[in-house]
């Protein structure tokens, strides 16, 4: 999956275990609607440096994937989902985007705008705020 939008804040390295680093950041989509999205995002691991090339307020694309767990604590089940990215890139008004180191193969996008939108699925871009 992909999605368009601004860097609106990037956090430090979170170091979770000896094995395990993550570094959150927040991606601003639909930001010229009355109901801008604030969607959280994060990287793992090697992949924690990619955002060093970037500043906030820069336009990016982030292609991630979608994770889900199930945790089964004292209180009954609970579901959590993840937005990991592996691949920002940098968008560049009309021209082509300059892309970040990846280790996940490349997917190209011809005729990208620079609107914010959710590519995969039609039933992603539907006008309600929530």
């Amino acid at each position: 999956m992909e999605v368009i939008g601004t860097l609106k804040v990037k956090f430090d390295t979170q170091k979770v275990s000896d094995r395990f680093q993550k570094r959150e950041f927040v991606l601003t989509t639909e930001a010229n609607t009355p109901y801008p999205q604030h969607v959280s995002f994060q990287v793992t691991q090697d992949k924690c440096t990619m955002l060093d090339q970037f500043r906030e307020g820069d336009e990016i694309k982030i292609q991630f994937n979608l994770r889900g767990r199930e945790w089964n604590g004292p209180q009954g089940i609970k579901y959590f989902n993840t937005l990991e990215a592996w691949r920002i890139e940098r968008m560049q008004g009309g021209s082509a985007p300059q892309a970040s180191s990846s280790a996940a193969p490349s997917q190209q996008n011809a005729g990208a705008s620079s609107a914010p939108v959710f590519t995969g699925n039609s039933d992603d871009n539907d006008d309600l705020p929530f």
